[in-house]
């Protein structure tokens, strides 16, 4: 399959676009002192599913990225 120009960096784009947000959210939750995250220094439901989601969202952002990658540099190396 291959995928147009702006298809390929919409990816890519999507794939950067995801780290950034999620590791500013993993800080920010690291760092939270609402008693949200930690009860008493220790991590907490809210804690474990938000990590959760962040590293599928890590997974997944990778990949996409990946596929928007491989999808630029196919495009250059055929002009």
């Amino acid at each position: 399959m291959k995928l147009s120009r702006p298809v390929s960096w919409f990816l890519l784009a999507f794939g950067v676009w995801s780290w950034v947000i999620w590791v500013t959210f993993v800080k920010n939750l690291i760092k939270d002192s609402s008693g949200l995250a930690f009860d008493d220094g220790h991590p907490t439901a809210y804690f474990w599913v938000h990590l959760l989601l962040a590293v599928v969202s890590f997974v997944l952002g990778t990949v996409v990225g990946v596929i928007g990658l491989r999808g630029v540099r196919a495009l250059r190396r055929t002009t």
